[in-house]
């Protein structure tokens, strides 16, 4: 990358110093009583230094070097001021505090917590300091003069910035969609076509940063038709950290994959395995061939047309990733690029009003943007701060062309440059957090709070200025990908993720831009993520550093051996075990986010400002917390065991935001909160019944915003009090949470509706939920909340009519759970109803619930859910219909408007779940609702509902032309629905509500995925001409597999469990059908005994990938037969085929020709609950994964070996087989007695397994040894295996061990290498283990370490008790843990070495 030279920030620091020398607290306090001297010629000489510095930070970005090294002492100068200043105001609230009573609170610890609140002492200690602060002024201000900088104006505000609504910005990001609209359509047209190749398509988009590859591959990844296409998609940004494990580990989580496996790889695998996924690998560097193909070794198990999108900058990434040919993306055509730099730079103004001589100036600023949408927008940008030809000509002279070499940087540290001081200094702070980091935006404007970066503005807090330059920064393009997400995202007593107000924006930095900030801020910002090696030079010299490493107190711990750090900010995500004492040092900290409290040491920590301690195990927070006179921030949310707050709490007078959230043991709030007067953001107030707390009324007088909830307000005694809160005079407040404890809503009398009463929020709240509330009728001030967007209702166990809810008119969500008294959604209405804006309604366990409106209700004809997308009932079991449907138009085009009768006209996905009584699609008596429309609906669950007969038959279609004419058709009632999923329907019958006449069947005419399971009145399947997955399953399911035969030809996955009513006629019939080969890439089969009568039609299936078969009585023997043909299989699953042995054919007949040939591309192979097993032969070379899960008792031994192993042919060291166990028709009794050797063997020319990486053994309960492991497995994980006694083999290469429950195994000796690959190592209850082995190189890979409950081991090697202080640690017993008395940073220094 070539060098940044964006101006360094220097200039906002200088100006906190000057502002800070200035406060009112110094002087009112006397705090500077004695240097009144000194005083005025720092604030004497501060401007003199801020009047220049403008020259200064030019000239150091024109590599004027003698300037840049004096703004660095410039910088070294002014936080050494910083600190000191900072320690006069902190000694001014302390006097304040204790003007208040707080020493008196604190009782005989004052003395320990202020060993120099002596005014004497105080006095000279800090005269010494202010004085070498002049001196080091002096000096420089002599080289200022020297050096003849001048003054110079700084960068203007930008004008009316704190006005400028969003509405104004315009995204650009449409401009370019359009501009690409072309390349997406290729790309789009090259991964569809892709649908029957069986291996990884890869395609790279390569272009220059700032081209809009990224932007590219999201269009490409939303697309309407890739979205309907592929099963699975995934993103995930790389950037420069290509590590293999970490990359398959965020690639599964991100997306929010629920899958299993004993490593990020394995899970990853099982995730894609046997589907049609899209894998975006967004902003790629990696030149490593062997990471690459490990990765896609794991990726290639996807179904057929399986792709992987990647954009880098990079021809070789290309080049090394790239299966087709690379999308060389070209620079955006000049149209536009003016359209981006118009936009940008005259805002919404229209093209009359835009001053001429600037828009013909447009053209030349196009020129430098070398077709880079990201430098139009930042160039744009800096062009609407300026309103002069003057201005912009002043720009065009200042910005290079951008070119191969600095590509597009120029004009984004142009852009960077233009920003005012402050700004900058926001901006690059930044700096700090990884590339692609997700940053919220809450928390960064309360970090620049923290650290002083927001300027003062009389009259404005400093959060809405914080707001602001946050949304000018956006406006330029420092900012992007801003998502909304919920504040506090639940999960509700279903189980399911529910749908929230969005309060909280989320957002990125491109990386180009996080290039422009890095080299803006140098070494004062440091990111140290995966490699410690990256902490050595960081940790002594940075201010700001976030730290995401496991154990981050090793690295922290070890630092002061080159000089303690003067950190400002230091952000841990990583989990914290032992005790940080060395945050003692850290004096100068102002923001720190840490999750352990216990060794907070507040004496040393008076500068902070910021403390996040969420999501830490602390039960108490140290008393004397409240001696942090700065604190503006405190973060305790989700601390699950936390019990109490600090006492003296409403001393910390400073504090501004106060999150206590999802602390469930947190019983009340200390006394007096309402003297926090700055308080803005308290996100849960627990009313406690101690006189020593407060009460409800302490909110009164404070200006709350945000989120609040009220927990345990059965406690309010009085309705008064609650009442005096104040909540509707809080107009900030955006959600309100009102909780009850549960228990208390069958105490009698109980006072829960008139403290709703007295709850009245104001008229603007943008969310409300009430848990548990006790209350039969709720208030009609929730008629009048119009600005209401969610409403949620939990847990009311009385409540029997709700409000009106009808009359709100922007509700978009409503949730209705566990309100086991109400009967119906709306009562009382005196005007047809309608929800005009509901976009998501859910309905969940409603005992009664059994109508959608009360009988005094007006019906009118107009939709009573218009906009509703998402609906959910579950346990709502007297419900039995849906609302009435009207007629709607649903479609307008061409001339013809379509007409049809539906109730949820824009319906998206609908869930009915464990409707008993449910059994009509629309509320009109004798009607099943045979003419209903889900016009829109793309998927649809129905579970559970017994008295279901049909679904919907759909209504006649009206189309009406332009002329007229009316023409009526048959139609279908679900339309657009691509995905439909039955379950447990004992009563459904019939695909629509009523036979249909030829030409009027029941169609899914896009439908692409149908599962039934347990449905078993169903014979047959609906027409759906483009299904591409089916699963039929369930014991008494009477599907014929004649029905389903005619969708197998198109199929691409099919799970079936075959009907015992099928014969060899239907198979007959069947083979007549599947006469070549078929598409299907999955397939599942259960009883599919009829399937293995005949070999012959398995060679229609040599395209599968994924074979599962279970309950297959008919599997004696090893299929040879079958599985010659299956060629293309890559994982292959056996379970509870119980007659199954595993061998070949008997012994006297010819075995199938060309056995070493068998499943030559099998990677993975999944045995489970086949009691007679008794050999695998002939596996191939390319197998990488075994698990086999209860295998028989008889089982005492697991050999690997070759087809003709001389050990399995002697028998020698093994038990001898006894055949009966293996023979059919063999008694039980005998085959409960016998023993046997379970003989895994490849084929002849290869030597054990050489593919082979993961093997899994799991309740094995009879086996004894494994024997002659392969030496390429890297994971080994053995479970429940109570009698096993011997492991032998060479595992060189082993990097996971994981042995559970193995209570006889002694030893590991005979198995384990040199351990050099070992990263993670688990063993617990191994209980005759006595020791572990050792060696020189041993365990220098090491990661992840758990030892629990093996007696035996009584110490661990040296080799591993010397890495104790580096590894993450999961259960281990006390007796390893490091004595006490044993110094870490030397141990910690050779672990980062």
């Amino acid at each position: 990358m070539a060098e940044v030279l964006a101006t360094m920030v220097v200039g906002p620091l200088v100006s906190m110093v000057k502002d800070k020398a200035s406060s009112y607290l110094l002087d009112q306090y006397k705090v500077m009583e004695g240097m009144e001297e000194q005083h005025k010629l720092l604030k004497r000489k501060l401007p003199a230094i801020l009047d220049v510095i403008t020259d200064a930070e030019e000239q150091a970005a024109a590599k004027r070097e003698g300037a840049k090294v004096w703004l660095e002492e410039v910088r070294k100068v002014a936080y050494q001021a910083n600190d000191v200043l900072d320690g006069f105001k902190y000694e001014a609230l302390r006097r304040k505090a204790k003007k208040e009573g707080h020493y008196k609170a604190l009782g005989m610890d004052v003395i320990k917590l202020f060993p120099s609140h002596n005014r004497i002492v105080f006095r000279h200690k800090m005269a010494n300091k202010l004085r070498m602060i002049l001196q080091e002024i002096d000096v420089l201000i002599a080289e200022m003069n020297a050096f003849r900088f001048k003054f110079k104006p700084g960068t203007p505000e930008p004008t009316n910035y704190l006005r400028q609504s969003n509405s104004d910005i315009i995204d650009p990001t449409n401009i370019v969609s359009r501009s690409r609209d072309d390349e997406k359509k290729a790309v789009v047209c090259t991964l569809l076509a892709q649908v029957g190749n069986e291996n990884l398509t890869v395609l790279p988009i390569v272009g220059m940063g700032g081209l809009g590859k990224t932007t590219l591959a999201q269009l490409i990844y939303n697309d309407p038709e890739i979205r309907k296409h592929f099963e699975l998609r995934l993103w995930v940004c790389v950037s420069d950290n290509f590590d293999v494990d970490s990359l398959a580990d965020r690639i599964v989580k991100e997306n929010g994959c629920k899958t299993k496996g004993s490593s990020a790889l394995e899970k990853l695998q099982n995730a894609v395995s046997g589907k049609r996924y899209l894998l975006v690998l967004d902003d790629v560097w990696n030149h490593d061939e062997h990471k690459w193909e490990r990765l896609k070794s794991y990726l290639q198990h996807g179904g057929r047309g399986s792709s992987l999108l990647t954009t880098t900058r990079d021809d070789k990434v290309a080049q090394l990733m790239g299966t087709t040919e690379a999308n060389n993306l070209k620079s955006l055509d000049e149209i536009y690029i003016k359209e981006i730099i118009e936009t940008k730079a005259f805002g919404s103004k229209q093209v009359e009003q835009r001053p001429r001589e600037l828009v013909e100036m447009v053209g030349d600023i196009v020129k430098r943007c070398s077709g880079s949408p990201l430098a139009a927008t930042a160039l744009g940008s800096v062009l609407r701060t300026k309103t002069s030809k003057q201005e912009w000509e002043g720009i065009l002279n200042r910005s290079m062309i951008c070119d191969e070499e600095n590509g597009i940087l120029p004009v984004l540290k142009l852009s960077y440059n233009c920003l005012p001081s402050y700004m900058r200094q926001c901006f690059a702070f930044c700096a700090m957090f990884p590339q692609d980091y997700e940053i919220d935006v809450q928390s960064l404007i309360h970090l620049w709070m923290a650290n002083g970066f927001i300027p003062e503005q009389p009259g404005v807090c400093h959060e809405t200025i914080g707001e602001k330059i946050f949304n000018e920064l956006k406006s330029r393009s420092f900012f992007q990908d801003l998502k909304s997400v919920p504040f506090d995202k639940r999960i509700s007593t279903s189980a399911r993720s529910t749908n929230m107000y969005c309060s909280r924006i989320t957002c990125k930095i491109h990386d180009l831009m996080h290039d422009v900030a890095e080299s803006a801020m140098g070494k004062e910002c440091a990111a140290i993520t995966t490699r410690p090696s990256q902490s050595e030079g960081a940790l002594h010299s940075t201010r700001h550093l976030y730290l995401s490493v496991n154990r981050p107190e090793n690295h922290l711990n070890a630092s002061p051996e080159k000089g303690s750090p003067a950190f400002q900010t230091l952000i841990c995500d990583g989990y914290v075990k032992e005790d940080m004492k060395i945050l003692s040092k850290y004096n100068s900290i102002r923001a720190l986010k840490i999750d352990r409290g216990s060794f907070l040491r507040p004496k040393y920590l008076h500068h902070l400002r910021y403390l996040d301690l969420s999501g830490s195990d602390i039960e108490a927070l140290p008393e004397d917390i409240s001696i942090l006179y700065h604190l503006q921030t405190l973060n305790l949310s989700d601390c699950r065991v936390l019990q109490r707050l600090p006492k003296e709490l409403k001393y910390l007078t400073s504090l501004r935001h106060l999150y206590t959230h999802k602390c469930p043991k947190l019983k009340s709030m200390p006394a007096e909160l309402g003297h926090l007067s700055c308080l803005q953001t308290l996100t849960c107030f627990v009313v406690g019944t101690d006189t020593s707390c407060s009460n409800v009324r302490e909110l009164q007088n404070l200006d709350l915003g945000g989120r609040l909830e009220l927990r345990q307000l059965e406690n309010v005694a009085r309705a008064d009090v609650v009442e005096a809160a104040g909540l509707g005079n809080k107009k900030k407040l955006t959600e309100l949470e009102l909780v009850w404890t549960d228990n208390d809503q069958q105490a009698q009398n109980n006072n829960h509706k008139e403290v709703v009463l007295g709850l009245k929020p104001h008229d603007g709240l943008k969310a409300l939920r009430i848990y548990s509330c006790g209350s039969s009728t709720f208030p009609s001030w929730m008629n009048m909340l119009n600005g209401m967007v969610e409403f949620t209702l939990c847990s009311c166990e009385k409540l029997e009519k709700l409000p009106a809810l009808w009359q709100l008119p922007v509700l978009e969500i409503l949730q209705l759970e566990e309100l086991p008294s109400l009967h119906c959604l709306c009562s009382g209405g005196t005007t047809p109803v309608t929800f005009p804006k509901l976009r998501v309604l859910t309905l969940f366990k409603m005992e009664k619930f059994e109508a959608w409106w009360d009988t005094d209700v007006v019906q009118g004809e107009e939709l009573i859910f218009p906009k509703v997308e998402e609906l959910d009932i579950f346990w709502c079991g007297g419900l039995t219909a849906l609302p009435k449907a009207v007629p709607v138009i649903t479609e307008s085009s061409g001339g013809v408007n379509t007409k049809c009768r539906s109730a949820f006209p824009e319906l998206r996905k609908m869930m009915l779940n464990d409707l008993n009584m449910f059994d009509r699609w629309e509320a009109v008596e004798g009607n099943l609702g045979e003419g209903v429309t889900f016009p829109r609906l793309e998927e649809l669950y129905i579970s559970h509902c017994a008295s279901l007969s049909a679904l919907p038959k759909g209504s006649l279609l009206v189309k009406q032309s332009f002329g007229g004419a009316e023409t009526v058709c048959p139609r279908s009632a679900f339309p657009a629905l691509r995905k439909l999923d039955l379950d447990d329907l004992s009563a459904l019958e019939r695909w629509g509500a009523a036979e249909g006449t030829p030409g009027e069947e029941v169609t899914f005419p896009v439908l692409e995925k149908l599962g039934i399971d347990d449905c078993p009145k169903l014979t047959d399947l609906p027409e759906a001409p483009k299904l591409s997955e089916l699963g039929i399953r369930g014991r008494d399911q009477h599907m014929s597999l004649q029905a389903a035969s005619r969708y197998i030809p198109s199929l691409s996955i099919l799970r079936l469990d075959v009907s015992p009513d099928d014969a060899e006629t239907t198979l007959l019939h069947v083979k007549q059908k599947w006469n070549h080969k078929l598409p299907l890439a999955t397939m599942s089969l259960g009883r599919c005994d009829l399937l293995f009568s005949s070999h012959s039609i398995w060679a229609s299936f040599a395209r599968l990938v994924d074979l599962t078969i279970w309950d297959c009585d008919a599997l004696v023997y090893w299929p040879e037969n079958v599985f010659q043909v299956l060629v293309s299989l890559r994982e292959l699953s056996i379970g509870r085929c119980s007659k199954l042995t595993g061998r070949t054919q008997a012994s006297g007949e010819q075995s199938a020709p060309g056995r070493d040939g068998l499943l030559p591309h099998l990677e993975s192979l999944f045995i489970k609950d086949c009691a007679s097993l008794v050999e695998v032969p002939n596996l191939p070379a390319s197998l990488k994964g075994l698990v086999i899960y209860c295998c028989s008792d008889n089982v005492k031994s697991i050999v690997f070996g070759q087809q003709e192993d001389t050990r399995l042919a002697r028998g020698e060291g093994v038990v001898q087989l006894d055949t009966s166990s293996s023979i059919p028709g063999s008694s039980s009794r005998e085959a409960t007695t016998s023993t046997a050797v379970l003989k895994l063997s490849s084929a002849a020319n290869h030597r054990f397994f050489p593919c082979l990486e993961y093997l899994n053994l799991v309740y094995c309960r009879g086996l004894s040894e494994v024997a002659n492991l392969p030496p390429s497995i890297k994971t080994l994980f053995i479970a429940d295996c109570g009698n096993l006694q011997s492991l032998s083999g060479q595992l060189g290469d082993i990097q996971k061990l994981t042995i559970h429950s193995c209570s006889l195994l002694e030893s590991l000796d005979s198995c384990l290498g040199e351990l050099r690959s070992l990263e993670e190592l688990e063993l617990y209850d191994c209980k005759s283990l006595v020791s572990l082995p050792d060696g020189p190189q041993a365990y220098s890979s090491l990661r992840f370490l758990g030892i629990k409950h093996c007696d035996g081991v009584k110490s661990l090697p040296p080799s591993l008790q010397s890495l104790l202080g580096c590894l993450e640690l999961g259960i281990l017993d006390a007796r390893y843990e490091e004595p006490k008395t044993r110094k870490c940073a030397m141990r910690s220094l050779a672990c980062l070495k």
